[in-house]
């Protein structure tokens, strides 16, 4: 039987195992109201208040039970064309950039590109780019190359190398090294211990990662023609300003049943190459 001085001595040796300490509980405590205090605060900034709220969601409800029931309206040509055009920006852009990120892969990958300095370099450079959103590529490229599709393939090319070009060279990097000693034992040259000690084991995951971006880039392409590059996005930004939820609905789900099946062809895809 444990006795009372044997657990002031466990108590002594493992306070945390008895329950937190007093200054543990003041410091939860006062991370609570510090937390609490900054939503607030974040509520004030924003103007965040329940009559606001209300007049929202009153108008949110106006807005869907304009939605239904959908209707394609006179120009549904106009619409299947739109989406067409977004599925193919999506396709052309994430082509292009994954086509530009394999090189940059393997140069920022740390097995392959060895110097320290070099390799920091090359992520941090990735890590830059990727900050940018493909919205802001999309008005850099409207007000380069005008309207039009153009500017969206343009966006989702910028905005997707460094993106995939980092998930490369993390895949390049967990390749197994058993292969690539041992062409290099037979005195392969470098290239040549790539091309057929590297890219053999990573190329099923390369083009997994390049069929979910393509997945994710049709949704994008949805969005940019807000902005002039091309695609649905046009078709529903003129529709809501001129109020025609009912039309803008049919969109959504279009552009819902598009990106579900592209979904479920590239997740099949994804499988069979990754087993």
């Amino acid at each position: 039987m444990t006795s009372a001085v044997d657990i002031a001595n466990l108590r002594a040796r493992f306070p945390r195992a008895f329950g937190l300490s007093v200054l543990t509980r003041t410091l939860h405590v006062v991370g609570a109201v510090l937390f609490v205090a900054w939503l607030v605060a974040l509520c004030i900034w924003f103007d965040i208040t329940p009559a606001r709220l209300s007049r929202g969601i009153s108008g949110l409800l106006v807005i869907l039970r304009q939605m239904v029931p959908p209707s394609p309206g006179m120009q549904w040509q106009d619409i299947l064309q739109g989406l067409a055009e977004s599925v193919a920006m999506a396709f052309l852009g994430t082509f292009v950039a994954a086509a530009i990120a394999v090189p940059l892969g393997f140069l920022g990958a740390g097995n392959v590109v060895v110097n320290a300095l070099a390799h920091f370099s090359i992520r941090r450079v990735f890590d830059g780019f990727r900050g940018v959103d493909q919205l802001i590529w999309a008005l850099a490229f409207v007000r380069a190359v005008g309207l039009g599709p153009l500017a969206g393939v343009l966006a989702i090319t910028a905005a997707d190398i460094c993106v995939l070009a980092k998930l490369f060279a993390e895949a390049i990097e967990n390749a197994d090294r058993r292969q690539t000693d041992a062409i290099e034992a037979v005195g392969a040259p470098r290239l040549l211990m790539m091309r057929f000690g590297l890219l053999p084991q990573v190329l099923p995951v390369l083009l997994a990662q390049v069929l979910y971006a393509f997945e994710s880039n049709t949704r994008s392409a949805a969005i940019l023609g807000v902005v002039g590059a091309g695609g649905i996005g046009l078709q529903i930004a003129e529709r809501i300003r001129v109020r025609y939820w009912d039309e803008v609905s049919f969109i959504i789900i279009l552009i819902l049943i598009t990106v579900a099946l592209i979904d479920q062809v590239s997740a099949r895809i994804r499988r069979l190459l990754i087993a």
